[in-house]
């Protein structure tokens, strides 16, 4: 399935702003300033670092990343006799995290050139951490792992919505997030960095990120399997391989990723429930039949009553569906910036009014408890 090209209604300056901000708010030392009202008061805080929420599950979270080659796509980019290659993580409820690091939100390489292109590559020293612990044993529940794939969206990076993520991890679900190339910002396991390329021949549309999750759910049976997708096959976790359930498997996705989510549901009944965080729904050509699969909308900036193309995906829904627009919500309140910008702005002295030009007049508690 091809889509058109997702463009932000939002100005240049706007999302400039937005990604200064933000990149402010992940390296500012902030060793006085009080974490969110959300994280754990029991933890013993990092210095020096902003917070996000910490899952509120019954159990610990463990993370690991793949190294992942799809050999059924060229990739021309890349060049004669390459495929698409991509980074992938998976997040799991885990059994113990006990001399088992956290994992940063963005590696190093990659907010570093996040910074640099923001401006801002002198405030790097330090970025917040998640509840995840790279390599942790998985937690053995009785069953199988429900899993849920995640689309990221334009310009962004895989852990833009850690928050949820690492919440599903924690209630007993494996989480598996996507860095789609060449419109994210990921580092691979030989040291590259990759950033957003600006390249219209790229595979850069909702279509190409679709394909993307579609494979992913490929190395999730390999996984389910007992079989390794990592390309250097590299240690995986105890427990892990054996662990995930293809029977039950769910997608979501922000922004062009929640198109993305929509395209991928539509062509693979193996997705058997999808969430859009404010999808434009740009699909070309348009749904030539109906979604019978329960489906989920939470709008913002995109809703049925002022955008057609979610309008008309919304006509396609069959089976169960939802839509919501959380009151006061703008593109980016249903992720982690949510967590992070009040504190980006009390760092920066920024008065109630410019922060909610940013994150709109939600209430930053209530958003993340959404």
């Amino acid at each position: 399935m091809t889509a058109t090209p997702f463009t932000a209604r939002t100005s240049m300056t706007r999302r400039r702003m937005l990604g200064a901000a933000l990149a402010a708010g992940a390296a500012v030392p902030l060793a006085a300033v009080a974490g969110p009202a959300w994280a754990d008061p029991g933890a013993e805080p990092a210095p020096n670092r902003f917070t996000l929420p910490r899952p509120n599950g019954p159990y610990p979270v463990g993370t690991v990343q793949l190294h992942l080659i799809d050999r059924s796509r060229p990739d021309d980019i890349a060049g004669a006799g390459r495929f698409r290659e991509l980074m992938a993580t998976v997040w799991y409820p885990a059994r113990s995290i006990e001399c088992h690091p956290p994992a940063p939100w963005m590696p190093d390489g990659a907010l570093e050139a996040f910074l640099t292109d923001q401006g801002f590559s002198d405030l790097f020293p330090l970025a917040p951490l998640t509840s995840g612990h790279v390599g942790a044993p998985v937690r053995q529940l009785g069953r199988r792992l429900p899993v849920v794939v995640f689309s990221h969206g334009a310009h962004s990076h895989q852990g833009d919505h850690t928050v949820m993520v690492q919440e599903l991890a924690s209630h007993g679900y494996a989480a598996v997030t996507v860095a789609h190339q060449y419109d994210t910002y990921t580092e691979f396991p030989d040291g590259r960095v990759a950033v957003p390329l600006r390249d219209q021949k790229a595979p850069t549309l909702p279509g190409d990120f679709a394909a993307d999750l579609r494979f992913v759910l490929d190395c999730v049976e390999q996984l389910a399997a007992g079989r390794n997708p990592d390309l250097a096959q590299r240690d995986l976790p105890a427990g892990l391989l054996g662990s995930l359930d293809p029977r039950r498997i769910g997608a979501f996705g922000w922004s062009k990723g929640g198109t993305a989510t929509a395209c991928a549901m539509v062509a693979d009944d193996r997705i058997r429930a999808g969430l859009s965080l404010d999808g434009p729904m740009q699909m070309n050509p348009p749904l030539a039949g109906d979604l019978d699969r329960p489906f989920m909308m939470m709008s913002a900036e995109f809703t049925r009553a002022t955008d057609p193309e979610a309008a008309a995906f919304w006509s396609h829904l069959r089976g169960w569906r939802l839509n919501i627009q959380a009151e006061g919500a703008v593109h980016i309140s249903y992720g982690d910036n949510e967590a992070l910008f009040p504190q980006v702005a009390k760092v920066r002295g920024w008065s109630e009014q410019q922060l909610q030009k940013v994150i709109g007049t939600l209430d930053p508690d209530q958003a993340v408890r959404i």
